[in-house]
């Protein structure tokens, strides 16, 4: 499943994709640039909601957190209830106070087993959250550079082109320059007869 992120990225590449050549360009194209504002504004307006997607994920951490920490004193008030109705029989003192003290531990081992895992799993999500993020970005950041990249390469086609077309115009002019230096002066000389 992909991400609003990745579909609008998908969205720019088919513009570009579909983006009538320049005239006599091979490697330049017209870009409507109302649809590619478009299209940036769009891709700037969902990246806050992707963010906002992993901080509920961060939040859920929280949630977990205190989720197991309310069982974790339940479980311990439930020991402590327990320890003092074995306390106030006087029969069984002696075995409600070792019985008390196993319960306290096994309820302190059992919710300390719980933050454990509780913590386990929101780093997990936060570090899970922060790679899905770094791709994006990754991938925005290699976007851009490859647009960067064919705007260069575009560009320097299009100057060595310009230069082969200017030496051909200077050759040409040289070519014709003997030609109309020699033509001046055969025009010149019949005017001074007269």
């Amino acid at each position: 499943m992909s991400s609003k992120i990745e579909q609008i990225i998908e969205e720019i590449e088919e513009y570009i994709d579909g983006c009538k050549p320049q005239t006599l360009s091979k490697t330049n194209i017209i870009v409507n640039k109302e649809e590619i504002e478009e299209l940036l504004r769009e891709l700037r307006m969902k990246t806050p909601e992707e963010i906002k997607r992993y901080q509920k994920v961060l939040a859920n951490r929280d949630a977990i957190l205190a989720d197991a920490q309310a069982k974790a004193d339940a479980i311990i008030k439930e020991a402590n209830i327990h320890t003092t109705e074995l306390i106030n029989e006087h029969e069984i003192m002696q075995q409600a106070y070792v019985q008390a003290n196993e319960i306290m531990a096994a309820a302190e081992a059992e919710a300390q087993k719980r933050l454990d895992a509780a913590t386990i799993e929101a780093n997990n999500f936060r570090m899970q959250a922060m790679r899905y993020t770094d791709d994006m970005l990754g991938n925005l950041q290699n976007l851009v550079r490859q647009t960067m990249e064919g705007h260069a390469a575009r560009y320097e086609s299009m100057m060595n082109s310009l230069n082969n077309f200017n030496e051909i115009l200077a050759s040409n002019r040289a070519e014709l320059g003997p030609a109309i230096a020699t033509e001046q002066p055969e025009e010149e000389a019949p005017k001074e007869d007269q």
